[in-house]
């Protein structure tokens, strides 16, 4: 095992992750030009975004379980199986969320986002629909492709998706009058659509191939598989409830529809940092188990947290951020003030990602999923604790500034928890 080939299979994952991580700062590029403005944006970031990913949080980690687990033809048909109910049963959830009066009740009564963002909202998660199940057989499907080291094939799915994105913007932006809710999640829905299908025809032409050249691994019996994939499907859940959560603080605190509105790019920039980090976790599930494996990932992960760190560092502190913001982004000034400043409380995240990353990994590859969800669940209860005092005794702060530094301080708990129990790993 070297470093060149650990890089071979990191950097098309990471370029995907930050193809992805565009999506955000993208769609607030062409919201802001569109009919509903602020409003809309505010409604994408603290509502559909929110609950969107909320409901598929269960299958998130197909991609690492895929990774892991799938290595002949007939655990990936087993396994398929269980994306294809997973998928349907979460999209009913979707749709009763979307078209019922339960979605008033979670974004006035429980979020307690403005008013305004409400209609667009509904709106935007009923568009958003066939989001879930896309997701589940996309991650899958490329979990697949992974394990078999083909992740380059990855990131040409994340163009199609958004070269997608690009299309519904640019024809929303030339006509000039379509909502920007419905020309923002019809870009990200017929995205993830077009991705799907991409992840499930580089299966069948080059994954299904080396699987089936394969020898038949062990049976995995669903009470085995359950023991490995419920504490991972716990894991996003509890991280993601933290966004809506977010939401519901900021509401409360000084500058609400500000925080709201900057949220989705400041959220967005960040996410496109961290997704280095993201990128790490297959390829240490990948290659935890080889000979060398482990000082390779080390060296490369130590690199890619140094660099990821310092181009947050240099945008949070230089006037590089608020160019991205008003320039690129198109935020009012004010909006790029209060994204600008918010920025560097969010410093330190790419590089304790690259960290969680590597500890999760080596947990997937040994099978030891429960000290995943225990990291979480401290990051959950860090989360609230931190969130609940900003709106009591800190309401003069802009609520976003409040929530990034809350979500850094118990980041770095959930990092210190994954690499206590990593100890008891022997890789």
């Amino acid at each position: 095992m070297t470093v060149r080939r650990v890089l071979a299979l990191w950097w098309p994952l990471a370029g995907s992750w930050l193809l992805m991580g565009v999506e955000m700062p993208l769609l607030a590029v062409g919201m802001t030009r569109m009919a509903g403005g602020d409003a809309h944006l505010a409604a994408l970031g603290a509502l559909v975004y929110p609950l969107s990913i909320l409901i598929e949080a269960p299958i998130i980690m197909l991609l690492a379980a895929a990774t892991a687990l799938v290595t002949d033809l007939e655990r990936h048909r087993r396994l398929l199986r269980f994306t294809h109910l997973a998928g349907a049963v979460l999209t009913a959830v979707h749709v009763l969320v979307a078209f019922t009066p339960l979605f008033d009740l979670l974004a006035l009564d429980v979020i307690g986002v403005p008013a305004a963002t409400v209609a667009p909202g509904r709106l935007g998660m009923q568009i958003m629909t066939p989001w879930t199940w896309a997701i589940a057989y996309r991650r899958f499907q490329q979990g697949a492709l992974i394990g078999v080291e083909r992740s380059d094939l990855v990131v040409y799915g994340t163009l199609i998706r958004l070269f997608a994105n690009v299309l519904a913007l640019a024809v929303g932006v030339a006509i000039g009058t379509l909502p920007g809710i419905v020309v923002g999640t019809v870009g990200v829905a017929s995205g993830v659509l077009a991705e799907a299908a991409w992840a499930g025809w580089c299966f069948r032409t080059v994954a299904r191939p080396r699987l089936a050249q394969r020898p038949a691994a062990e049976p995995l019996p669903w009470r085995r598989f359950a023991a490995f994939y419920v504490p991972l499907a716990f894991t996003p859940l509890i991280t993601i409830v933290i966004q809506p959560i977010g939401s519901w603080a900021m509401s409360r605190m000084a500058e609400p529809m500000a925080s709201l509105a900057a949220w989705p790019a400041v959220y967005g920039l960040v996410f496109l940092t961290r997704s280095a980090g993201f990128a790490f976790n297959e390829v240490v599930v990948t290659f935890a188990g080889r000979p060398g494996g482990v000082p390779a990932l080390r060296r490369c992960g130590v690199a890619i947290a140094l660099v990821a760190t310092s181009v947050l560092g240099v945008l949070a502190f230089t006037p590089l951020g608020g160019w991205w913001f008003g320039r690129v982004s198109g935020m009012s000034p004010e909006l790029t003030a209060l994204a600008s400043s918010a920025l560097a409380f969010a410093v330190l995240m790419p590089g304790y990602a690259v960290a969680q990353n590597y500890y999760q990994g080596v947990l997937v590859h040994a099978h030891r999923t429960r000290p995943i969800t225990e990291a979480v669940a401290v990051y959950l209860l860090l989360c609230c604790a931190g969130l609940v005092f900003g709106v009591e005794r800190l309401a003069g702060v802009p609520g976003i500034e409040v929530a990034l530094g809350v979500f850094t301080v118990a980041g770095l708990a959930q990092t210190a928890w994954l690499a206590w129990r990593r100890r008891s790993v022997a890789v």
